[in-house]
């Protein structure tokens, strides 16, 4: 056996203890957990770009559980900002296809509960519309029997036609869009007289029907399209034929009013507009625009402003999110 040299066999732990004894020690564990960290982290970081669609499902998990279907999921993510672009960050083509996946892959206790199928008209279906018909029975009986508050009568009612339907749009200041309403329906009033204002209360009821046939419509092919594009080419017809049918309305109640066709015609169509698009929630910053513009006191503003919002209503209302079921 070979003998051993005293001086080459000695371990270096002991010699690098003898040099650093007032050191303290490092605690037994920290390497390992410094190892374990840098070995968990890498791990982590690749599983979710592995799964994107995972925290995407976290972030909206409330909605993809109640939801009845994918589209209404696919009308959730449209209304957060998700677009068919962004879907392909998702690996997916379409906002739609995103939707199916998450609709899929989301947990649910029990079935889902079917979608409401559409009942006839009820006593409160009749009662809207009596209550849609009052603008204009007061403002029309009031001009008949000569009354000076027949004017500021209709302006007021026709107002209140605009914030009766409910559900107000987003923002920080939520009456802009009716106080403005307000200021071109009195000044359009005190430029053409009572008959505009009067003409202006008589295309409530028939707006009120229109809107609420688009709604329904709307409803209906939400429900029985099978993408967001689908969905839009199938609405916008249904709105082009809404807002159609209101202007020869507005254009007929002008008539019996008396009023100049030129300016009521334009101005009702502004507050039809605005009516939808308060009502599908739309944002308030295009229509309190469109209504400021009507405000100029110029021919061409009331029917440029009407230009302008319908142009806007297409765009707005041909997305599922105006429509999804709150």
């Amino acid at each position: 056996m070979t003998p051993v040299d005293p001086d080459t066999a000695a371990p270096s732990a002991p010699a690098s203890r003898a040099c650093g004894d007032n050191a303290p020690a490092a605690p037994p564990n920290s390497s390992d957990r410094a190892g374990s960290l840098r070995a968990t982290t890498p791990r982590t970081r690749p599983r979710a770009a592995g799964d994107p669609v995972k925290a995407l499902l976290h972030r909206h998990r409330e909605l993809c559980e109640r939801a009845v279907d994918p589209l209404e999921i696919a009308a959730g993510l449209e209304a957060h900002g998700i677009t068919d672009r962004t879907a392909a960050r998702f690996r997916h083509r379409d906002v739609f296809s995103l939707a199916e996946e998450l609709y899929a892959r989301s947990p649910r206790g029990e079935a889902p509960a079917a979608a409401p199928a559409p009942v006839p008209a009820g006593p409160a279906a009749y009662r809207r519309f009596g209550c849609a018909l009052l603008p204009g029975a007061l403002a029309a009986g009031a001009a008949a029997v000569g009354q000076t508050w027949a004017g500021p009568a209709a302006v007021a009612a026709t107002v209140a036609a605009l914030v009766w339907p409910g559900r107000a749009a987003g923002g920080r200041f939520p009456w802009l869009a009716h106080l403005l309403a307000a200021a071109v329906t009195g000044w359009a009033a005190y430029r053409y007289g009572t008959a505009l204002a009067v003409g202006l209360a008589l295309a409530v009821g028939p707006g009120h029907l229109l809107a609420a046939g688009f709604d329904a419509g709307a409803r209906a092919r939400l429900d029985a399209s099978r993408a967001l594009e689908d969905f839009a080419d199938r609405v916008r017809p249904l709105l082009f034929t809404a807002v159609a049918g209101f202007t020869a309305a507005a254009a007929a109640a002008a008539a019996v009013a008396g009023a100049p066709l030129t300016a009521a015609a334009p101005l009702a169509l502004l507050l039809f507009l605005t009516r939808l698009l308060l009502r599908h929630g739309s944002r308030r910053g295009p229509v309190a625009a469109a209504l400021a513009l009507a405000l100029i006191p110029v021919p061409a503003a009331a029917p440029a402003a009407a230009a302008a919002l319908l142009v806007h209503a297409v765009l707005a209302l041909s997305r599922a999110s105006a429509h999804a079921r709150p």
